[in-house]
């Protein structure tokens, strides 16, 4: 991550009031291998996901670990008939930053988020907008900072 998102991400946080804790951590190769890491549950661990709607508009999703999106509730939420996700480079463009260090902090394109219900109540950790990091926030207060949207958007994903 360049110095510039870096210190797009700390501004954003500042701007909005918003007490982040970012925490270096090495890699990991899975949810439950990522929550050990950082010791917490994997469900306290919340992917922003880059959503793009039909009309080329895009959005951002968090999605809590162990969840996945649930497409017809998010598209009766967000009021349309088509979302999908874009592809990686797709997702750089629309947010600032890379998959697997999306985060509304800093994202670029002031995109509207939809925050899951179980977001709420907890600290969480989600990405920092670079690898190699996390960001630990109150749920409650990310929600409130982006005038987010909550709503029961996900489904617990199937047991492997």
């Amino acid at each position: 991550m360049s110095d510039t998102a870096i210190a797009r991400f700390d501004a954003d946080a500042a701007a909005r009031g918003l007490t982040v804790d970012v925490v270096e951590r090495p890699a990991a190769d899975s949810l439950e291998g990522a929550a050990a890491l950082l010791g917490i549950e994997p469900g306290d661990i919340v992917k922003t996901l880059v959503v793009k709607r039909h009309d080329g508009g895009f959005l951002l999703a968090l999605v809590p670990g162990g969840r996945s999106i649930a497409w017809k509730k998010l598209r009766t939420v967000v009021g349309v008939n088509k979302l999908s996700m874009p592809d990686a480079a797709t997702a750089l463009e629309a947010s600032g930053y890379e998959r697997g260090t999306i985060t509304p902090i800093g994202a670029t394109g002031d995109l509207p988020v939809f925050a899951d219900e179980r977001v709420l109540g907890r600290r969480i950790a989600l990405g920092a907008g670079r690898h190699g990091a996390s960001a630990f926030v109150d749920g409650d207060a990310l929600v409130a900072a982006y005038d987010a949207t909550v709503a029961d958007i996900t489904d617990e994903e199937p047991v492997r």
